[in-house]
C-alpha cells in the first residue's frame, strides 16, 4: 500500500520554510543583500540538510532571489547605466566564471568534515566583509588602472566565485567592495553591478553541481524551495522598506555577530 506524508507536518514544514525565508530575506534586504549567508546556517542547523545538500538549495534560491532583485532595481540603477560600466563587469566574470566551477567541483570532492569547517572560514570571512567592506559610499578613483586592474579585477572574481560556489551564496558581500574600491564604482551602482556579475557566476555553479547525484535534493525538495524562496523575496522587500528606518551603524555589527555565531556552529556541526 502507498504512504502519504502526513498533511500536519507538511503545512508545519511549508510554515516554518516561509517563516524562516521571511527573516532571512529580511536580514538580507536590510543591507542590500540576498540573504544566502543566513539562508546556509539555518539549512544546515534547522532543517538538517547535508553540508553539500545545503549549499545546491542555497544557490537555487539565491539564483531566484538574485533574478528577481535586478529588474527591482532598474527604477533606481537603470540598465543603461549597468551597461555603461560592461568592462567591469567583463573584467570580474573573466575570473568569477572559471571560479564557480573549480568551486563547485571542489565542493562535491571534499569530505563533508572539511566542507563543514571551509563553510564555516568563509562565513567569517563574509563577517568582517560586511563589517569593512562597505564603509565605502561615495564614488572615488579606482585603486589600479590599466592591465594590473585588469588582472586584480579577474583574479578577484576567482576568488569571489569559488567563495560563490562553496556557499551557494551571490558573492555580494565581496562583489561590492570590490566594484567601489577596485573599479571606483558609486555603491549604488556597485550593488546592480554586483547582481549582473552574481547571476552568470552562479549558473556556472549550479551547471556544474548539476552533475553530482545530491543535486536531487531539489527534487525531492521542491515544495520546501518554493516555499523558502516565497518567504525570502517577501523578506528582501520587507527589509527593502525598512532599509532607511533601522540604522546601519547598528545594523551590520549585529548581522556579523549572528555570521560568526553561526560560523562557530557550522565548524561543530557533524
Amino acid at each position: 500500500m502507498r504512504s502519504y506524508p502526513d498533511l500536519g507536518v507538511v503545512k508545519q514544514q511549508r510554515l516554518a520554510a516561509f517563516g524562516s525565508g521571511t527573516v532571512i530575506g529580511t536580514l538580507g534586504g536590510l543591507i542590500g543583500l540576498g540573504g544566502a549567508e543566513f539562508r546556509l546556517p539555518v539549512l544546515i542547523g534547522a532543517f538538517r540538510f547535508a553540508a553539500l545538500e545545503a549549499v545546491i538549495l542555497n544557490k537555487a534560491m539565491s539564483l531566484i532571489v538574485v533574478a528577481s532583485a535586478l529588474p527591482f532595481r532598474a527604477s533606481t540603477v537603470p540598465f543603461g547605466s549597468i551597461a555603461q560600466h560592461w568592462d567591469a563587469i567583463a573584467n570580474l566574470l573573466a575570473g568569477s566564471l572559471l571560479g564557480a566551477w573549480f568551486g563547485a567541483d571542489w565542493a562535491t570532492r571534499l569530505k563533508s568534515e572539511t566542507l563543514y569547517r571551509t563553510m564555516a572560514i568563509l562565513l567569517v570571512v563574509i563577517a568582517f566583509a560586511l563589517l569593512l567592506g562597505h564603509r565605502a559610499h561615495a564614488q572615488g578613483q579606482p585603486l589600479f588602472s590599466g592591465p594590473i586592474q585588469v588582472f586584480s579585477g579577474a583574479g578577484a572574481g576567482f576568488g569571489i566565485g569559488v567563495v560563490a560556489s562553496l556557499l551557494g551564496v551571490a558573492g555580494g558581500e565581496l562583489l561590492i567592495p570590490t566594484l567601489v574600491f577596485l573599479f571606483g564604482a558609486d555603491i549604488k551602482l556597485a550593488g546592480s553591478l554586483a547582481l549582473a556579475v552574481s547571476l552568470p557566476t552562479m549558473l556556472a555553479g549550479f551547471a556544474r553541481y548539476g552533475h553530482d547525484k545530491s543535486f536531487a535534493v531539489l527534487g525531492e525538495n521542491r515544495s520546501f524551495v518554493l516555499f523558502m524562496t516565497l518567504g525570502s523575496l517577501a523578506g528582501a522587500f520587507l527589509g527593502g522598506q525598512l532599509l532607511g528606518i533601522v540604522p546601519s551603524t547598528a545594523l551590520r555589527p549585529l548581522l556579523a555577530g549572528i555570521l560568526l555565531i553561526s560560523a562557530a556552529k557550522v565548524w561543530r556541526h557533524r
